[in-house]
């Protein structure tokens, strides 16, 4: 993995897609930074009853068309610069899904397989203690990242409804149903990255059935990508996760390598499978689809050249970096970037903010038929831009569009000095 910086490849992006609008530098410039950033220190009790510190941040990048809206992550890798990058993207994902969201994103620099759950719910609490001035269902509404998930966005709820004397479960997103949660959420990013490759593979007049797929990353994005696309008839023949990845030309049964996972700890040792690979073996495997599904930056200028899909669709952020991404369009690789092919978190995160406003829920066919017509609207709108204004790329593509969707909301309502 490149050790490129996130937050300068985003910069670099929003600079490449700027060159295609009549916008000045200052505008841009402010486009590339976030609004504010929240670095605080956690001082928590562990089991033992000593006191730990664990460096946090919340980055709210730009609320020019709505909330803030972002994951929290929980990983020993966390940096001031990573969720400014992430913020940053999540600005643009939500403007090229065209949702009234802004973007923000959040984490702890923590290994949590280190922590019990008594300690993983006090440093949650502690967290969610500093995010409270900070959040609520009209300023910033985060929602689960890598190695977050319901429980978490649970805790952080009820610690913020008991500081503000309140109930609002609008304000964070990804919660269990019980607690204002919304059915297909859990899926939802698997499932906008397989739309987002089904659509793609229609542009390009390919068939879906039959095609050969391979999956960098088996947490909750990958595994639910790799079931849904073989559920649609693709052959699902290599996955990884961070131990190594595993090869069967004959196609795995994702639901089962999962079960194997959860019961081993990795994917790695699977007894269905024909070869043992690296992941970067992985990545440049000849097939016809590719979904980076694990951190960013897996894809450098090194590796692109060796990549050998058809077809990448990006359900990690940043899985790509801005030189690898110039490789893979001169090499006529078709990359369906994360802040389309991912979406369906921040989407579904909408909806069931939505829902929570409305205290009115809505049924899990409901939210993937919405969720599918919103990503399937989207991508074509990418492909009219990509093909009228002779772009370079998809990317390039989503970032005009969402540019301008930003910038125009920033105009009407003279946010704009």
């Amino acid at each position: 993995m490149s050790d490129v910086n996130p937050y300068q490849s985003l910069r670099t992006q929003i600079d490449e897609a700027a060159e295609y609008l009549d916008v000045s530098d200052g505008h841009v410039e402010r486009l590339k930074n976030p609004e504010r950033i929240l670095e605080t220190n956690l001082s928590v009790e562990m089991d033992d009853g000593s006191i730990e510190v664990f460096r946090a941040y919340r980055s709210q990048f730009n609320g020019d068309r709505g909330p803030y809206k972002g994951g929290i992550r929980y990983h020993p890798e966390v940096s001031r610069d990573e969720v400014k990058a992430l913020s940053g993207w999540m600005v643009y994902k939500t403007a090229t899904s065209d949702i009234p969201l802004g973007g923000g994103k959040g984490g702890i620099v923590i290994d949590p397989s280190e922590y019990s759950e008594s300690e993983m719910e006090r440093i949650t609490r502690a967290f969610a203690k500093e995010l409270t001035p900070m959040i609520g269902v009209d300023r910033d509404v985060p929602a689960p990242d890598v190695n977050t998930g319901q429980r978490e966005m649970n805790w952080i709820k009820d610690t913020y409804e008991t500081i503000e004397n309140t109930t609002e479960p609008g304000v964070i997103t990804g919660k269990d149903l019980s607690s204002g949660g919304s059915e297909g959420r859990v899926e939802a990013t698997g499932r906008s990255t397989v739309v987002a490759a089904r659509e793609a593979f229609d542009y390009l007049d390919k068939d879906l059935e039959g095609a050969t797929v391979a999956v960098q990353g088996y947490g909750n994005a990958g595994w639910i990508a790799a079931k849904l696309i073989y559920e649609m008839g693709a052959d699902v023949v290599a996955v990884s996760d961070s131990s190594g990845a595993i090869y069967n030309e004959e196609s795995f049964d994702p639901v089962a390598v999962k079960e194997f996972k959860r019961e081993t700890g990795s994917v790695v040792g699977y007894p269905d499978a024909a070869a043992e690979l690296t992941n970067d073996e992985l990545l440049t495997l000849d097939v016809d689809l590719l979904i980076p599904a694990a951190l960013e930056n897996a894809i450098d200028e090194s590796l692109a050249p060796e990549i050998s899909a058809d077809v990448v669709s990006e359900a990690a952020n940043g899985p790509i970096t801005p030189a690898a991404d110039e490789i893979l369009s001169d090499d006529d690789v078709l990359v369906v970037p994360d802040i389309l092919a991912n979406a369906g978190g921040v989407v579904v995160s909408y909806f069931e903010w939505v829902q929570n406003r409305q205290r009115f829920y809505w049924s899990e066919e409901r939210v993937n038929e919405e969720l599918d017509a919103t990503i399937v609207e989207q991508f074509w709108n990418l492909v009219e831009a990509y093909e009228d204004r002779s772009l370079p790329s998809l990317r390039t593509a989503a970032y005009v569009v969402a540019l301008e969707r930003v910038l125009d909301a920033s105009d009407q309502t003279g946010t704009w000095p």
